[in-house]
């Protein structure tokens, strides 16, 4: 956060117009990443799509200023994390049977809890992370040039807004008229679900992961399937129930295995390297990489949010006083990780440092099962408000936008969100019931299903160790180790599906180049379109889903 002298560009670059655009996307994001994050076991980071929609839908309105466009993307995107937050945790109480503890009201809560916390560390370590820091926030870096491209014309947003129809059209045809089911092409495997999920949206993450990572994670299906369960079975090694056992703990321990590279490889050795670097010549003028920040008077103010998470925690969540202080103080050390974590790969484990969090508080406090998933859900949401805001800080950097307007828009967006991401995830299981949250039910919701599996415990103990050990040496020697893990952890024809996605971005690669369009400008229609298939699709899940519980409630 800048000093109040920046309020000037405050008021110029937050406006009327950007703020209502802002909330109403943000709804709509939020609502969408809620659905996407359960439904696919991921979410990709929106904020190419935000930036792409902002700019649009400001010029519709006379307005074209990039500033403007970025702080109403911001407000955009904000709620998504804290989506995913409580999409990567919460539902596996309900996969735990859990499902008389959990209401709309603790559920906010966590929800609340993390966004004062992430708010709070991301204005304390906004300036030392993106201002003096030579990381290069890959995602910022992209909504940066994505603004600075599209601003030459309109037909990005007709294509982004077509393709979004399309999907949502399908989605319609498949889950209300019944033209198509939800699965095709499979194969009998003894063990292995097999087969191709119509579903575009599940495609579009497959176009758009790169290409490196797609082979990692169908490396990972095929070899924790068809390796473990099915050979394995054949063999007569194991029984397929305890084959499956195996390859969840192996996934699981990949994907923990990849976080604990995470905090080695991209934070604690290059903090180690800079120390080293540096020695002893800090000046007085440094003063460390919190005090330079903020005035007396955002200080008070950040340190009133702070109490008031620890108060949400402590009373709202049943925590008491010792686990509270607790949490916020790992929030701050788990936030500076997550930052540090984009800065430099572009990806935020943010269920990875709640599981930390998590563990750390099952040592030492006496907090129920149904309480550590409360602070793991805490943990993931201000980690994933600190690697969003941190990403839009460089976005921001690159354009010229105030750092002080992107934090307002952040705090608005990201209260907003916490209102309708708690509503979508209450509507989703009165819809759809706790049991249609699973790894083979209709929401895979694969990061809750590694928390829940944490919680009560792991069905193969060697398996994961294995994976934890393993994940952690393979992204050390620079090999995604998540993707492996999810390959290996989520059902195949999930996998299999998204692969055929990355099938896709191949042959719409080879034909644009035998029709010579350029590269660059392929490249950014499809991510576009893609993007506008991802958002459609989700978008229309949570229609039909609200769709249903008002029907339900007026039957």
């Amino acid at each position: 956060m800048e000093s109040t002298s920046s309020r000037a560009g405050l008021r110029g670059q937050l406006s009327g117009a950007g703020v209502l655009i802002g909330c109403a996307g943000c709804v709509i994001i939020t609502a969408s990443s809620v659905y996407t994050a359960l439904k696919m076991g991921s979410l990709p980071w929106p904020t190419i799509f935000t930036s792409i929609t902002a700019l649009v839908l400001l010029r519709a309105v006379g307005r074209t200023s990039l500033n403007e466009a970025n702080i109403t993307q911001v407000i955009m995107s904000a709620g998504s994390m804290v989506a995913g937050g409580l999409a990567f945790t919460i539902p596996g109480v309900w996969m735990l049977g859990l499902t008389d503890h959990v209401g709309w009201g603790e559920m906010f809560a966590v929800a609340l809890a993390g966004t004062l916390l992430g708010l709070v560390c991301t204005a304390l370590i906004q300036r030392h992370f993106v201002e003096e820091s030579d990381l290069e926030y890959p995602i910022g870096t992209a909504a940066a040039e994505t603004l600075l491209a599209s601003r030459a014309g309109t037909s990005t947003g007709k294509k982004l807004f077509g393709s979004m129809a399309l999907a949502g059209a399908w989605c319609v045809a498949r889950d209300i008229v019944g033209l198509m089911p939800a699965l095709v092409a499979q194969v009998p495997v003894p063990g292995v679900a097999c087969g191709i999920q119509m579903s575009p949206m599940r495609w579009a993450v497959g176009f758009l992961a790169g290409r490196r990572s797609i082979i990692y994670w169908a490396v990972g299906a095929v070899l924790g399937w068809f390796g473990i369960v099915a050979l394995g079975s054949m063999l007569g090694l194991w029984d397929i129930a305890t084959a499956q056992g195996i390859v969840s703990s192996l996934g699981m321990g990949l994907m923990m295995g990849s976080g604990a590279g995470v905090v080695i490889k991209d934070i604690v050795l290059p903090l180690l390297g800079r120390a080293r670097n540096q020695g002893e010549r800090r000046t007085e003028d440094e003063g460390g990489f919190v005090s330079r920040l903020i005035s007396r008077y955002d200080a008070g103010v950040l340190a009133l949010m702070a109490a008031a998470a620890a108060l949400v925690v402590c009373f709202a969540l049943g925590l008491g006083p010792v686990v509270a202080v607790a949490v916020v103080l790992l929030a701050f050390v788990t936030a500076i990780m997550s930052a540090q974590s984009v800065g430099q790969s572009g990806i935020d484990p943010m269920e990875i440092f709640g599981l930390i969090v998590l563990l750390f508080v099952a040592a030492f406090s006496e907090a129920t099962q149904v309480q550590l998933f409360f602070v793991a859900g805490v943990i993931a949401v201000a980690c994933g408000l600190a690697g969003d805001v941190m990403s839009d800080f460089k976005t921001g950097q690159i354009i010229g936008t105030s750092p002080r307007s992107m934090w307002f828009g952040q705090a608005i967006g990201a209260v907003l969100g916490t209102f309708v991401a708690v509503a979508v995830m209450v509507a989703l299981v009165t819809a759809y019931g706790p049991e249609a949250f699973g790894t083979d039910a209709l929401f895979v919701a694969a990061q809750a299903n590694v928390v829940a599996t944490m919680v009560s415990g792991i069905p193969s103990v060697p398996a994961f160790v294995l994976g934890l050990v393993g994940g952690t040496v393979l992204y050390v020697a620079g090999i995604p180790s998540m993707m492996l893990g999810l390959g290996v952890y989520l059902p195949f024809y999930m996998s299999i599906s998204t692969v055929l996605g990355a099938v896709m971005r191949w042959a719409y690669d080879r034909a644009c180049t035998a029709r010579g369009v350029d590269g660059d400008e392929a490249s950014e229609t499809g991510v576009v379109v893609a993007s506008g298939v991802l958002g459609g699709e989700s978008i229309v899940g949570v229609i039909i889903a609200f769709a249903s519980v008002i029907s339900g409630l007026s039957g």
